[in-house]
């Protein structure tokens, strides 16, 4: 998210400080793409890397959301970084945007089947928030031998040909694609459903075969520039619209086409507006052990402007935190979670922060239909262990009022942002506005740890039958045992841990805490521009549940004012 990142030993004092170290030194090295031999190789060709070219065309100083940059880091023996493709939002001529740009230093820029999932988010925003969209391609299409996660299936490759489709034919969404290398069979689609293409003089090529295939089904030889280069499709084809020089031309040209396009509606922020706290103190805010409790409305202070909450309902059910605040000028609603022993005015025993009882799930759902009339945003900072359990908590009602706050998170059609602090646990998850209820954005720090359920539990869980039994016996576990619990320990760990989730795309990026007010920002002005309402597949403008394709456009300009389903999956082109 930052143009730089910390690197103060001073940082890794604190656990957060280590993890933020850890996550700076990957992100460093995902950055580099296939390595600094291939990014050479790239200028030898003349033509810039995928950042070198997300970065001269966003706005000198702007902040990016970099989407998915963890997406597949651990997998492939490491040889798909950011799955070959980068994506996220920044602002081009001061309005916000998302770009998808192919890394051709990462196999030639060839599609993984996470780099589909990671073209559809990147779709998905663009359509959710109603902000155009900006193709950088230079792919040479699928990765054969893992074409059967990229080509098939409902969320294959079809699948971003189908939003394609969908933003020009019903929500008018702009789309702007420039071939900037090879676009190779269906991948051609994808520039092809676009507004306008750009195509650059001696580097780019599009066509549904290669010359290499013409000549293997036709018996015809052709080179590659003859055959589908920028003078052939802007002067003989009509495919392609504008033929550039180059790179730096081709962005400079991208940038003008965005300037022209319609002026959005304004979105009033206080660029001026500052936190309550420096938002490093986090650094310290947040304790060595996840399981200790630390200030939720001290975290808050770190992320609200002047750090004022306006609480909702402060001494009753006070475990979980409801309020108005802004972030640069943006009210929004907040739920957040407390942690630590509370004790309020309620009969009984002191709660568990971090734990959803009756009461607690019942607020949080009344905060949130208000808000949601209102019409204000919902910030939800996670940090769940799950709902309550027991015989008082079940004869409370609690499996009703923990259906009645997901009901209103799910239909609430305010723009929604999460940001994961420490825990993210079970049903307590959905309920904060897990990833399955299409919030517009899902953030993590690197203390993020999202799973069913911690080390320790799944130990007991798997193991409190023989650990009963032994205790019966009078034994100790032997060393087999241990070992077998160790493991489970460590693999819980590691699946818990921040990174897992980016490299798999349960979260859209993990900030540092000096990261989360701009990416807040950012992320909030871009779902603004939802028209809104919209509930996943359907368009509730017309105040009933119309699909969106077949809904009427309904608040001026072009198509549905609905949302679309939600798909992460994966991709096809040909190789």
């Amino acid at each position: 998210m930052a143009s730089s990142d910390p690197q103060s030993p001073a940082t890794t004092e604190s656990r957060l400080g280590r993890l933020a170290a850890e996550l700076v030194e990957l992100r460093e090295r995902l950055r580099l793409g296939g390595g600094p031999e291939r990014i050479e190789r790239q200028h030898a060709q003349g033509k810039w890397t995928a950042r070198e070219r997300v970065a001269a065309l966003l706005d000198e100083g702007s902040p990016w959301l970099e989407v998915g940059l963890l997406v597949a880091h651990d997998l492939y023996d490491g040889q798909a970084p950011a799955a070959g493709v980068v994506t996220g939002v920044g602002r081009v001529r001061g309005r916000e945007v998302v770009v998808v740009a192919n890394d051709a230093t990462v196999k030639a820029g060839s599609w993984w089947p996470e780099t589909i999932r990671k073209i559809l988010r990147a779709q998905e925003i663009a359509m959710r928030c109603r902000i155009p969209i900006v193709y950088l391609v230079d792919s040479a299409g699928v990765n054969l031998p893992y074409q059967g996660g990229v080509f098939p299936g409902q969320y294959g490759a079809a699948r971003i040909f189908y939003y394609n489709s969908v933003m020009r034919r019903y929500l008018g969404v702009p789309q702007l694609a420039a071939v900037m290398g090879p676009c190779i069979a269906g991948g051609a689609y994808l520039p092809a459903l676009s507004d306008v293409i750009l195509m650059v003089e001696g580097t780019s090529f599009m066509g549904l075969g290669g010359p290499n295939l013409v000549k293997g089904a036709t018996g015809q030889v052709v080179e590659a520039e003859e055959l589908g280069g920028a003078r052939v499709h802007t002067s003989i084809s009509g495919v392609a619209h504008y033929a550039v020089p180059d790179d730096e031309a081709c962005v400079a040209k991208l940038r003008e086409l965005v300037a022209e396009l319609p002026p959005p509606h304004p979105v009033d922020l206080d660029v001026d507006a500052r936190p309550g706290r420096d938002p490093g103190d986090l650094y310290a805010l947040l304790p060595d052990d996840h399981r200790q409790p630390y200030d939720m409305h001290a975290v808050l202070e770190c992320l609200l402007d002047e750090g004022h909450l306006d609480e909702f309902q402060p001494d009753y059910a006070a475990e979980m935190i409801c309020g108005t605040g802004s972030i640069g000028g943006i009210t929004v609603g907040v739920i957040a979670n407390a942690r630590g022993i509370v004790k309020d005015h309620r009969p009984g025993p002191p709660r568990f922060g971090g734990i959803v009882y009756t009461e607690s799930a019942e607020k949080v759902a009344y905060f949130i239909e208000t808000m949601n009339r209102h019409r204000t945003p919902l910030l939800f900072v996670q940090d769940v262990s799950g709902f309550m359990v027991g015989p008082d908590a079940e004869h409370s009602g609690i499996i009703r009022a923990g259906a009645r706050f997901v009901e209103a998170m799910a239909t609430a059609t305010v723009p929604k942002l999460v940001l994961t602090v420490n825990h993210a646990s079970g049903a307590g998850y959905y309920a904060m506005a897990g990833q399955g209820f299409d919030p517009d954005f899902i953030l993590s720090l690197p203390t993020g740890r999202m799973g069913v359920m911690e080390g320790e539990s799944a130990v007991m869980a798997l193991f409190s039958a023989q650990l009963e039994r032994l205790k019966a016996e009078g034994k100790v576990p032997d060393e087999d045992l241990r070992t077998r619990m160790d493991e489970v320990r460590e693999d819980y760990d590691r699946q818990l841990d921040a990174r897992f989730a980016g490299a798999r795309g349960f979260v859209d990026e993990v900030v540092l805490p000096e990261e989360v007010r701009p990416a807040l920002l950012l992320a909030l002005s871009a779902a603004l521009r939802n028209p809104g309402p919209h509930l996943g597949a359907f368009d509730l403008g017309s105040g009933g549940l119309a699909p969106t394709l077949g809904a009427p456009a309904a608040r001026g300009g072009a198509g549905s004012p609905g949302g679309l389903e939600d798909g992460r999956g994966s991709d096809e082109g040909d190789a």
